[in-house]
């Protein structure tokens, strides 16, 4: 029995003996000691500690597809790329937390020294704080406007004796004679005026105020008969002073502008009420853009916007929306809003295509180039450079575009940088780093 216990406290102190040994050997070749009851692990094993490397074949455009051996792809056809896979080995250091978000899920950070991101061309731009105006493009047509457009009618039946204005797209000036028009109807009007003015002169000499005042009252009421005929005044006024009647009566135009529409021609009959021609004022014009609607969120009185024209961008005119048309076009799915915009030098003529520039929200907040964002459709994922060679993918939220830029809500902070470029070859390694790692 004695026996027994003396083996073992011998076994006890040679286990000891060997412990403290190993741990002065480790301690002077710089490694750490083994724990007491643990294994060597060679090259070959299995061992955690000890980095094993295999070697499948993917498709480049869809990394979901392995293979141990090379191939085509079932889905696109393209050849397998042959990758190498490391696992095991001591953990890497983890990146340093970010303040912004946590990575986005189902997507694995992508470490690259300096040469292979030079290789794949991945640049950063740093994210910064700023207020982004949006604008909304659309395309518009200019219009000659309908309050600007007046039809030259005549009051009674006659026929156009000479037209002054015989052609469409002339430039007519206020006052300027347009055509001479007889009328059997203004001709006895005339001469109506005439008599009640020689009976008023014979009335005038009564003693009684009645009849004087009756005669003053026929020669009022005739001249007031051709005043409402467009008479004008300067040919009553030589009716008066010369006491004959005129065969025509010359018809001027009530303002500046230019003939949009002849209708009548030399030596034609028309009847009271027809339209002889039909003059525009060119000096504004109506610009009506096609906004989608989509965009519609802009169409509102009062928007600012901006008109330049398709072959000369120098041409730059400001104005801001006027009217909105309460129905959307069933087949474009637009909505046309209106511009009222001075025409100086007659740029913009009815009927031209321009460029609408129409300014939408403002959004303040960070900002990076519309390059980093990659959108899936379902999802919004950007990469951060949160250490030297460690690109991490994370979730966002995009707020207001413009101008190549947009606004990120949350995920992304000032100052962090952002990937611009080679993103999308980030995204495919990300995935198939976490398909692997499923």
């Amino acid at each position: 029995m004695n026996s027994v216990r003396t083996g073992r406290a011998r076994r006890r102190v040679t286990r000891l003996v060997m412990v403290v040994l190993a741990m002065v050997i480790a301690a002077a070749c710089n490694r750490p000691a083994p724990v007491p009851g643990s294994r060597a692990v060679g090259p070959g094993s299995s061992d955690p500690g000890h980095a094993q490397t295999r070697i499948i074949y993917t498709c480049p455009m869809h990394p979901e597809v392995q293979d141990t051996k090379p191939g085509q792809c079932p889905k696109c056809g393209m050849d397998l790329v042959k990758k190498e896979i490391t696992s095991g080995g001591a953990p890497a250091a983890p990146a340093p937390p970010s303040s912004a978000g946590p990575a986005a899920p189902g997507l694995e950070e992508v470490a690259a020294d300096a040469g292979k991101a030079a290789l794949a061309g991945i640049r950063t731009v740093a994210a910064t704080t700023t207020t982004l105006a949006g604008t909304v493009r659309a395309v518009g047509t200019v219009m000659a406007p309908e309050s600007g457009m007046r039809q030259i009618t005549t009051k009674v039946a006659g026929w156009i004796q000479k037209l002054y204005v015989n052609t469409t797209g002339q430039d007519v000036r206020a006052g300027e004679p347009l055509f001479e028009f007889y009328s059997p109807e203004l001709l006895a009007s005339q001469e109506e005026y005439l008599h009640a003015r020689q009976v008023a002169g014979q009335f005038a000499g009564s003693k009684l105020p009645e009849v004087q005042r009756g005669g003053a009252d026929l020669a009022a009421t005739a001249r007031r008969r051709l005043e409402l005929f467009d008479v004008p005044a300067e040919f009553i006024q030589r009716l008066e002073e010369t006491g004959q009647p005129q065969r025509t009566v010359t018809f001027h135009a009530p303002f500046a502008g230019y003939v949009a529409e002849k209708v009548a021609l030399e030596g034609q009959r028309v009847e009271a009420g027809m339209n002889v021609m039909t003059i525009g004022d060119l000096s504004h014009v109506w610009v009506i853009a096609q906004v989608y609607e989509a965009e519609s969120r802009v169409a509102q009185p009062g928007r600012g916007a901006r008109v330049t024209l398709p072959y000369n961008e120098s041409v730059s005119l400001a104005g801001r929306v006027t009217f909105v048309y309460p129905m959307l076009d069933m087949e474009s799915r637009t909505l046309k809003v209106r511009l009222d915009l001075p025409n100086p030098r007659l740029a913009l003529k009815p009927g031209m295509f321009v460029n609408v520039t129409l300014d939408a929200e403002r959004e303040r907040g960070v900002v990076v180039p519309d390059s980093a964002l990659i959108d899936t459709g379902t999802r919004q994922v950007v990469f951060v450079e949160t250490s030297p060679g460690h690109y991490e993918p994370r979730d966002v939220k995009a707020g207001l575009r413009s101008e190549g830029q947009v606004v990120l809500r949350s995920g992304v902070k000032a100052g962090e940088q952002v990937v611009v470029a080679a993103s999308f070859l980030l995204d495919s390694e990300s995935r198939l780093r976490s398909m692997i790692r499923k």
